[in-house]
């Protein structure tokens, strides 16, 4: 379904809007940043820090890391503050992106078995299949990030796939 190409692409990708949202994050208060907007996770730095949480149990189980040992429900407040957010964001996308490309098209091959917490069961997924998921939870919850910024009246980032910087240059996926 996915070639490693595929997952180094959207490593690539998902380290440049997180930098993004960053720098347009950075432009508002804290107070701006906490306020319930109505989205789930409530707030653009409780969605955000969501995303990361997400993105550190998904590489977890894919072998590039530790859990949080922050439960679902508490994922918005895993980090207090946007400091705080940006170092373990900029850690996490260095990771991902140090993981990918070390993959090889037999990684991407077969399932992957966990205990899900939220659902209380084991569960078995293919592994492309979950690799695609992760990409798409992210780009969704930013999407809403996205939405809350322009609403708290910051200029929200570029999300075009075909925007990213040297996106042409990338090899085919």
């Amino acid at each position: 379904m996915i070639t490693p190409d595929y997952v180094r692409h959207m490593a690539a990708y998902n380290a440049w809007q997180n930098g993004q949202m960053d720098h347009a994050m950075g432009g508002l208060d804290e107070a701006a940043l906490r306020a319930g907007r109505g989205a789930f996770w409530g707030s653009i730095l409780g969605t955000a820090n969501h995303v990361l949480w997400a993105d550190q149990v998904w590489m977890a189980r894919f072998g590039g890391g530790q859990a949080p040992e922050v439960v679902l429900a508490d994922s918005a407040g895993i980090f207090p503050g946007l400091a705080a957010w940006r170092a373990a964001r900029e850690d996490l996308d260095r990771r991902i992106t140090r993981w990918a490309a070390g993959l090889g098209a037999d990684d991407l091959v077969g399932t992957l078995s966990w205990h899900s917490g939220v659902l209380g069961t084991e569960v078995s997924r293919p592994i492309d299949v979950l690799l695609v998921h992760m990409f798409n939870h992210q780009t969704h919850h930013r999407g809403q990030i996205h939405a809350m910024l322009s609403d708290a009246g910051t200029s929200a980032p570029t999300t075009d796939l075909f925007l990213m910087p040297d996106a042409g240059a990338a090899s085919r996926f």
